[in-house]
């Protein structure tokens, strides 16, 4: 049994403090009335996609701001996740030379398909036949799936005041690494 101090107080979660010596800790009934929190509430929208191109950068910032309207909520936050394994959601500057250098960046990491190995250095690090293992089952998305991973596939923006409190560039884009087919997206607004 761990020892005690007299100047320990006991702990109470009802009471903005510590009670009193021999006092009890007062039920949430006792509560002050002014401590009397809004109910949260959530609301819940889906957009779905379908990019021409294999790899693109949807701009969204308008459907999450849609989403935080439709809700009623000025105090939370508004979760975005993508629903798929092969698309992300990030946000950052609406500049086309930063959305360039990402995907550039992304395919030096995840490259869209193996090329031959350079050298037997090369061909120690690859995995064998050269290509990506998720493809011996037929498919031919893995970098999708490892761009999936370096992204992510949710963020989390906060709300103030019944607004998106995003940075003065900050822009959320939905985030397509393996296009051609319908994919859904999530947006939760969390909040009072």
């Amino acid at each position: 049994m761990a020892p005690t101090f007299a100047s320990e107080r006991p702990f109470c979660a009802h009471a903005p403090r510590a009670p009193e010596p021999g006092a009890g800790c007062p039920r949430p009934a006792e509560r002050p009335s002014a401590y009397d929190p809004a109910p949260m509430r959530s609301h819940t929208a889906y957009r779905t996609f379908r990019t021409a191109q294999r790899r693109a950068f949807v701009r969204i910032t308008e459907d999450v701001d849609a989403a935080l309207r439709e809700s009623g909520i000025s105090e939370g936050m508004v979760l975005v996740s993508a629903m798929h394994i092969t698309a992300g959601v990030w946000i950052n500057d609406d500049e086309p030379g930063i959305q360039a250098d990402a995907l550039e960046w992304l395919d030096k990491l995840a490259p869209p398909s193996w090329q031959p190995p350079a050298n037997d250095v090369a061909r120690e690090l690859l995995p064998d036949p050269g290509d990506y293992r998720h493809h011996r089952g037929g498919e031919d998305n893995g970098d999708a799936h490892l761009k999936n991973l370096l992204v992510h596939h949710q963020v989390i923006v906060p709300v103030t005041d019944g607004r998106l409190d995003l940075g003065p560039w900050q822009q959320v884009f939905y985030c397509e690494f393996d296009g051609g087919r319908p994919k859904r997206l999530v947006i939760k607004v969390l909040g009072e």
